[in-house]
């Protein structure tokens, strides 16, 4: 298995990779991927595949938003989407992908990365609460327990605040959980 940056060439096998993965939410993630081809593309992010045999199987994004911090803004990443082929899991693919993406990030100066995730999955990474490092969640429709972050080597203690999302994660509604009761 290969990992390397997307190229333009890849964006009809990654938009394919989001529809299998998501399943019903498949095309609201396909289209917030790609939305955050800009922010990538401009230097705020960071987009790799995993390919297998030729075949792109997996695709993890890391786009630039803020932390409102009281001092000032600060850029930082949220690592979202994240998709491997249903027929590949356990396979570590999502895995490699994310340690790679962290090293690159870091490598980079990203002070912090955030996600909206499953903690059972995303702990072996280091990601921990993000409350629990002084933190604040985007939305309330964020579980507390899946609004996690990890610090990075250019982090530093005054590096606290509010995340605020890339506009295009709200464009697409792609934060937090809609409650279709309410």
């Amino acid at each position: 298995m290969d990992l390397r940056e997307e190229v333009p060439g890849d964006r009809r096998a990654v938009r394919d990779v989001h529809l299998r993965a998501f399943g019903d939410h498949g095309l609201v993630v396909a289209e917030l991927v790609d939305s955050l081809r800009g922010i990538v593309a401009a230097g705020g992010g960071l987009s790799l595949v995993a390919e297998d045999g030729g075949e792109v199987v997996g695709h993890v994004m890391f786009t630039r938003s803020l932390l409102d911090c009281p001092r000032r803004l600060v850029d930082v990443q949220v690592l979202s989407p994240l998709a491997v082929l249903p027929e590949v899991h356990r396979r570590g693919i999502g895995s490699a992908l994310v340690r790679r993406g962290l090293e690159i990030v870091g490598e980079r100066s990203a002070p912090v990365v955030f996600l909206e995730g499953d903690p059972g999955y995303y702990s072996r990474f280091g990601f921990v609460p993000g409350g629990e490092l002084g933190f604040r969640k985007p939305s309330l429709r964020i579980p507390d327990q899946a609004f996690q972050a990890i610090k990075l080597p250019a982090y530093e203690p005054w590096m606290t605040g509010t995340l605020v999302y890339a506009e295009a994660f709200w464009r697409h509604d792609a934060v937090g959980l809609r409650d279709p009761e309410a």
